[in-house]
């Protein structure tokens, strides 16, 4: 997907989408140190949220501070975090754009110490996550998605690589990865069906948009999500895996959108590593109820 930007018109503070990208960075990491200070800490603080989903020290803290940062930077820009309070449909149903913020995806991950959590900023225009930054505190791990330049890229170690989708390769075992704590009935269908037209299908589970970035990096073919999300879990790893040429798409294989009704809930959706690869013949086998 390839979007054209009037950047002179979109951004008042920041003159390029280098510099953009620059400011989403420095705040998931700033927001990275924060959850790792409580990570190390017994007490997490840890409350239940009305649907019934844990909320920690953690989660405030990093929301506080990026949401801090980008009112500072980009003030006529709307935010919404996953944390943020008050913001209605009304409201919102007239943004062109806005920032979309989890602060700290993976919440369950963290209280249970495996690691597998990230921090996650899009910048949505019209519906659709243009760019965006997955930030993994416990590895010092950054995604960051561009769909202006089609480009996407990993820095680990201090060093930062291109990174992109693969080809289906009809010599190698189908790569799915799957959700750890999410997997049930429709899960299981969509297996079996892809497991009639591939020799060899393997699975991997991982926490968090992590999955989304796994099919970014070439790691994965397949990420089919056939249990609740909402937008903020997905926009920025959406932004990652589009600028690294794959797609996000709800299982009629439409691509997925944001801001587009009053709720915040994502359809069931698959994330596919080759665009170019039928796809569809195979997932409209797949039969099971809407979320």
């Amino acid at each position: 997907m390839h979007m054209v930007f009037n950047r002179g018109s979109l951004f008042r503070h920041l003159e390029t989408m280098s510099e953009y990208l620059e400011l989403m960075t420095r705040l998931a990491r700033e927001a990275g140190g924060s959850i790792l200070d409580i990570y190390g800490e017994s007490d997490f603080g840890i409350e239940i949220k009305q649907d019934n989903s844990p909320l920690t020290r953690a989660d405030l803290a990093a929301h506080k501070i990026i949401v801090a940062g980008l009112e500072k930077e980009v003030p006529d820009v709307p935010i919404l975090s996953e944390e943020s309070t008050g913001i209605t449909w009304q409201e919102r149903k007239n943004w062109d754009r806005y920032f979309l913020i989890d602060p700290l995806d993976g919440t369950k991950e963290f209280i249970s110490r495996n690691g597998e959590f990230t921090v996650n900023i899009a910048y949505v225009e019209n519906g659709i996550p243009t760019s965006g930054v997955v930030y993994v505190p416990v590895k010092d791990v950054m995604y960051t998605g561009d769909q202006s330049k089609s480009q996407a890229a990993v820095e680990r170690d201090g060093q930062s690589e291109i990174i992109g989708v693969r080809k289906m390769d009809p010599k190698q075992p189908l790569t799915i990865v799957a959700s750890r704590r999410h997997g049930g009935e429709a899960l299981q269908t969509c297996l079996d069906v892809l497991k009639r037209h591939f020799d060899e299908v393997e699975t991997t589970n991982m926490g968090s948009s992590l999955k989304l970035c796994l099919i970014a990096e070439g790691k994965a073919d397949l990420y089919p999500r056939l249990a609740p999300t909402s937008e903020w879990d997905t926009a920025a790893a959406q932004a990652v895996v589009e600028a690294a040429g794959g797609r996000v798409v709800d299982v009629e294989l439409n691509p997925l959108v944001y801001n587009s009704k009053e709720d915040i809930l994502n359809p069931y959706f698959y994330v596919l590593g080759d665009p170019d690869f039928d796809w569809l013949s195979i997932l409209d086998q797949v039969r099971f109820p809407s979320p």
